[in-house]
């Protein structure tokens, strides 16, 4: 019981808080002319909300009646040399407004003036005799000023499949926002990721920066295609980056040197250091020989594993090869943005060579041969001496 009369006070409280609000909202007019003086317009919007010269948009302007009793109003205009209408016979009809509401008024309309500031009047008549029309002076903004697109943030040379970052800034020095950003990539040599990107808006008088990676394969150029909205207006504009294409300075330089090569169950064990003399750290660094050479047995290829710059590492590397003269090592890896490279260095092992598995069975042989012969020799000449001192004994005794 104490709780339904808690919520019936609740009830009447919110109601008499209603009513003294709505009676606030108007005010008492005792005749139509005094009520008619009591609408007024009480706002407007405009979209966009800066104009280009030429462009065209919306005026909504908004009549409220201020007064406790209905007001009919017709005839709505807008007067400015430089501003045109474009939809001057939309308000033929009577608008009658109610006590306390607020009617909109939607002109379609043409900034044909310069740049600068114009004040068209709105102008609307009550339906009642000797009633003032109402009017209101509309600030409207006309800026030639165009958005700014730029890149930025790029480095003085491009290397062919080499990902390099740059910024394309988005410059809103106009005196309005912009919204519905697209930025669109292309180029017919290069990838660029990502190859779109959008930004919700940009205020006035105010930038931003969007990344982009790009990767060249050839001689090209990077164009970036830009689309924005003033209003519902569509507006585009572009900027061509061309990449300038040297071989990259800060790259992985890989060096061998402290060879040593041995021979052994017919196949060749090399070793030795791998140095990274380049400015970059080079990631997942793996050695291998190419033809002519044979990669076999346990170390066909080697993991260097990541090498950073000025660094080095030793290496292992078993194979086959016919000419030690010119043995093919070819180096991979892999660099920050995970792009892979590779180099090959050609290396004249057979200065560090004893000989070859080949040569070393065939010496071999012909030691084991002479060692045979010599011994056969040296005991047929034993046997000789022997049996000639047996014979000059029997000579003697006779």
């Amino acid at each position: 019981m104490k709780r339904a009369r808690v919520l019936f006070i609740f009830i009447a409280l919110a109601g008499l808080i209603a009513a003294v609000g709505a009676a606030t909202s108007v005010v008492s007019a005792t005749n139509p002319r005094d009520a008619a003086a009591l609408v007024y317009v009480s706002g407007y919007d405009l979209n966009p909300e800066v104009f280009y010269p030429g462009e065209s948009g919306t005026l909504t302007v908004h009549v409220t009646n201020a007064a406790n009793t209905s007001v009919a109003i017709s005839q709505p205009d807008l007067v400015d040399p430089d501003i045109d209408v474009l939809n001057q016979g939309a308000f033929t009809a009577t608008t009658s407004l109610g006590p306390g509401a607020t009617t909109d008024f939607t002109f379609v309309i043409r900034a044909d003036g310069p740049d600068g500031t114009y004040l068209p009047l709105f102008t609307v008549s009550p339906n009642t005799w000797a009633a003032s029309a109402i009017h209101a002076q509309i600030k409207l903004k006309v800026d030639s000023t165009d958005v700014r697109v730029s890149v930025s943030n790029k480095p003085d040379t491009f290397s062919l499949e080499k990902t390099d970052a740059v910024n394309v800034s988005i410059v809103n020095s106009r005196l309005g926002d912009i919204s519905d950003v697209l930025i669109v990539a292309s180029s017919a040599g290069s990838d660029i990721s990502p190859s779109e990107e959008y930004v919700k808006s940009v205020p006035a008088g105010s930038s931003v920066k969007v990344p982009f990676g790009i990767t060249p394969h050839r001689q090209s150029e990077v164009t970036f295609n830009v689309s924005f909205r003033n209003g519902d207006n569509v507006h585009t504009t572009s900027v061509v980056l061309p990449l300038n294409l040297e071989e990259d300075k800060t790259a992985v330089i890989p060096v061998i040197n402290n060879v040593k090569i041995v021979s052994s169950a017919g196949f060749y064990t090399m070793t030795g250091e791998i140095g990274n003399a380049g400015i970059s750290n080079a990631r997942g660094m793996i050695l291998s020989v190419n033809e002519p050479a044979t990669p076999v047995g346990s170390y066909q290829n080697y993991l260097a594993g990541p090498l950073d710059a000025n660094d080095l590492t030793k290496f292992t590397l078993t194979f086959t090869t016919n000419d030690l003269s010119a043995v093919p090592v070819q180096v991979t890896w892999k660099d920050e943005q995970g792009n892979t490279h590779a180099s090959v260095t050609t290396l004249d092992l057979h200065t560090f060579a004893a000989g070859s598995p080949e040569k070393d069975s065939t010496a071999g042989q012909v030691f084991f041969s002479l060692l045979i012969a010599g011994g056969i020799a040296v005991l047929a000449a034993v046997v000789m001496y022997t049996k000639r001192n047996w014979i000059a004994s029997k000579l003697k005794k006779q």
